[in-house]
């Protein structure tokens, strides 16, 4: 039951990861290599395209975050685990509280933020585009940390791979 629940989980947010990333870094790239066609063509530059870049890199970061629980990527020193291997176990436990502790954070504290900028209605400068949308990534990028950090304790307590 829990197998099919967190397969059912993992399909979804591999869909959302995987096709939100790709079209983000897409419009991206787009806007970028007209900004640099532009800028070495006919020495104008766009100003919206710098600022579409850096909310990119900030959503891209985020949401990345959860991919890199799936794949186990995250960065960490695993020079004790190599040194004493008996440990290894333990420390991946220690490091997955960690990271719930981390996503719990960023939930709350995402939150919040996100609550200040609908009181505050503030906008990005030049798109105008409402930063409680930029800064909604929060809470959503610690919850789908919490989820997949769950998803890779279950893995490792039971021996299931969740994507297989």
């Amino acid at each position: 039951m829990i197998a099919k629940s967190f397969k059912a989980i993992d399909r979804v947010f591999s869909f959302f990861e995987d096709w939100t990333i790709f079209i983000a870094v897409m419009v991206g790239l787009i806007s970028l290599f007209v900004n640099v066609v532009l800028r070495y063509t006919i020495h104008y530059s766009l100003a919206w395209s710098e600022e579409l870049i850096r909310e990119i890199i900030i959503y891209t970061t985020f949401i990345g975050c959860s991919a890199a629980i799936k794949n186990r990527s995250m960065i960490r020193i695993d020079a004790l685990p190599q040194i004493v291997p008996s440990l290894k176990k333990s420390l991946d436990y220690f490091s997955h509280i960690c990271t719930l502790g981390y996503s719990v954070l960023m939930c709350y504290l995402g939150w919040q933020m996100a609550a200040l900028q609908v009181e505050t209605q503030q906008s990005t400068i030049i798109l105008g585009i409402p930063l409680v949308i930029l800064y909604a990534i929060l809470p959503l990028m610690g919850g789908m940390m919490f989820i997949r950090t769950i998803m890779a304790m279950w893995e490792d307590f039971t021996g299931q791979q969740v994507d297989k």
